[in-house]
């Protein structure tokens, strides 16, 4: 039960670095994006591609960092892969989301959303096949925490365990202590009174999906070095992210990052009492008990 809670730990890391981008863009476009699962696997891919392309450009990057699978030619290719992951959720926002929120209603926003999920799937599995993918074929050995009860560790896991809470660090500095965290807010809460008050909402919306692309993508490339790269992995993560972003709060980070944990613990724990095929069940399960508890969730607040 103990390698379990711990397997959880590690699951919800990337779980809640997603639901971080989902609940932003819920909160600030009030639209719900089921095309954001998608930016983990756009990331993911892009990472693997820029591996490849960093190691045969410079081999000496294929230095692994100590006991992990990780390379310094992979690190390089995670920040790529967030920048473009980021700029193609803006890209996709402005050629979809943009016109459709212009003209249509909120509900066409959430087919809309059904619709590019759909065409990023299946372009990525056009063009890199349905043939999962690793990182690294090396075998990544386990570190053994303790023999009674017998609890195993990845160095690969614990990397992304601290690697994603540095990344919820420096995104809390950043909506507590600047100006764009205060704008935010203000956008989240009344537009067009933030606009008055000088608040460029365009700017700002340019923003919120370049933070949660990029987050998205790290979060692909964390799944996929604990997991495997594969085209449908959005379609897989995408009930345990909007059940982390319901769970937490719709609209806020903080109940994003606790609700990814929660989901992903309670999905390993459920496996010492369940078999696997009804792990999938988890998600919708805390979702109905925290909305017929809170239905706002545990950190959201009513809104008007």
């Amino acid at each position: 039960m103990i390698q379990n809670l711990i397997d959880g730990v590690l699951t919800g890391s990337y779980l809640s670095l997603g639901a971080i981008g989902l609940t932003l863009v819920m909160h600030i476009l009030r639209f719900a994006n089921f095309s954001h699962a998608e930016l983990l696997s756009l990331g993911a891919y892009a990472a693997l591609v820029f591996d490849a392309l960093v190691t045969a450009l410079a081999p000496v990057l294929a230095t692994k960092l100590g006991p992990l699978s990780l390379t310094y030619a992979l690190l390089f290719a995670i920040l790529i892969s967030m920048v473009l992951t980021g700029l193609s959720a803006v890209l996709i926002d402005r050629l979809v989301f943009k016109r459709v929120r212009e003209k249509g209603w909120e509900l066409s926003m959430v087919f809309a959303s059904f619709g590019m999920a759909l065409i990023i799937r299946n372009v990525i599995g056009l063009i890199f096949g349905l043939s999962p993918e690793l990182y690294s074929k090396d075998i990544a050995f386990a570190m053994i925490l303790s023999r009674d009860p017998l609890i195993l560790v990845k160095p690969d896991q614990v990397f992304v365990l601290v690697a994603a809470l540095a990344l919820m660090f420096v995104l809390h500095l950043i909506l507590s202590r600047t100006t764009f965290g205060y704008a935010l807010r203000a956008v989240a809460e009344n537009p067009s009174l933030a606009q008055v008050n000088g608040v460029n909402l365009a700017r700002t919306v340019m923003a919120v999906w370049l933070i949660g692309g990029s987050l998205a993508a790290v979060a692909g490339v964390f799944y996929g070095l604990s997991h495997q790269v594969i085209p449908v992995m959005g379609r897989d993560l995408v009930l345990p992210i909007f059940a982390a972003t319901i769970v937490g709060g719709i609209g806020s980070v903080y109940g994003a990052v606790l609700g990814g944990f929660i989901v992903g613990i309670a999905g390993n724990l459920a496996l010492v009492v369940l078999p696997s095929g009804y792990t999938p069940s988890i998600p919708f399960m805390l979702i109905l008990i925290v909305l017929m508890i809170r239905p706002h969730g545990l950190f959201g607040e009513a809104r008007a």
